[in-house]
């Protein structure tokens, strides 16, 4: 659905060039691509599928695990699936208003991503600090909450940076080489100035963002010094595990986007596909990665999976030997409608 009308009367559309310098590669490209995107399609939605049936599941934790999951798919998708077009069929064209729209949710979801992530660092920090309390504090309905809050957050931030570009009027010259719509890109296209585009996008990715760092760093502080007074080693190996799958998944996606940027600021010493392709990784490989490192950390969430696909696989093998039945038993009154009297 697109969000945004062009303010001009040019029918023209922008054109995404892909990786630029590697077009007689795009088919090759087009493969790990599309087994990333499955890969964390398929990890994210058995995410949801497992927490949503388990009623055990329905706590806080897993629900901002689900949060986390959503914005993942939505984001990779509104991405991958049109460097798909690209790399698999040469559909380059994008309408103003449709770039300004996958512009809007690419940045929105990445700000909505890095909230959640806040939000689990808020979590383990009551848990392993105010254990006592964490049942009071961290409910459903406060999850909720929370999670509309960061929502909130995202639409107010980058709403009004895809506005102030959709006032703008664009150059003849609109090819974009990249394989999506980001904020930079989409600003070089236009014919006035874009001061204001730039100083506002910049305050955004330094205030929110860096607050949001500065959220974690104080969370986990907070807890290291809590787990370091800790005298039973079981007790404190215990507290350490909790953490883990968060920061790994920190690990993974704050440092990749902090390169993908870096590689764009610095795009006159760097091959412009090595920009694009890690820009595209960096999208798709935490939303890959996150759901295998909690399936893999979380004990509980691990078994229910497993548990869950053992009895998805039952039904469909009871499922199967029942229509092995029908099929034997229809063959068989056949045969006998057959038989001459």
């Amino acid at each position: 659905m697109e969000l945004f009308n062009r303010t001009s009367s040019d029918p023209s559309t922008f054109i995404l060039m892909g990786t630029a310098g590697l077009e007689p590669a795009h088919v090759w490209i087009s493969i790990p691509f599309t087994m990333f995107y499955i890969i964390s399609l398929l990890g994210n939605v058995m995410l949801l599928f497992v927490v949503g049936k388990e009623q055990t599941l329905h706590k806080p934790t897993y629900l901002l695990l689900c949060m986390l999951a959503l914005v993942e798919i939505r984001t990779s998708t509104s991405i991958v699936l049109k460097a798909l077009c690209i790399f698999g069929f040469s559909f380059k064209g994008i309408t103003v208003s449709g770039c300004l729209t996958q512009m809007f949710f690419l940045h929105a979801g990445t700000m909505m991503h890095s909230a959640i992530l806040v939000t689990m660092a808020f979590d383990r920090y009551v848990a392993i600090c105010n254990h006592l309390r964490y049942t009071t504090i961290f409910t459903n309905a406060r999850i909720v909450k929370l999670g509309l809050v960061g929502f909130l957050r995202s639409v107010l931030f980058i709403l009004p940076m895809s506005l102030l570009l959709s006032s703008q009027p664009f150059c003849a010259n609109r090819v974009i080489p990249h394989t999506y719509c980001n904020h930079v890109a989409v600003a070089k296209m236009s014919c006035e100035d874009i001061t204001v585009n730039r100083i506002y996008g910049l305050m955004t990715a330094f205030v929110v963002m860096g607050l949001d760092l500065r959220l974690i760093a104080l969370f986990y502080r907070l807890i290291f010094r809590s787990v370091l007074r800790i005298s039973s080693k079981k007790a404190y190996e215990k507290a350490l595990n909790t953490c883990t799958a968060h920061l790994i998944v920190m690990l993974i996606s704050y440092p990749t986007g902090l390169l993908s940027t870096l590689t764009y600021r610095l795009h006159e010493s760097i091959a412009p596909h090595v920009h694009i392709i890690l820009a595209n990784l960096h999208l798709l490989i935490p939303s890959m990665l996150n759901p295998i490192v909690y399936g893999v950390e979380n004990k509980e969430l691990c078994d229910k999976v497993v548990k869950c696909t053992f009895r998805m696989c039952s039904h469909c093998s009871t499922d199967l030997k029942s229509v092995q039945k029908e099929g034997e038993s229809y063959l068989l009154d056949n045969q006998r409608c057959s038989v001459p009297v």
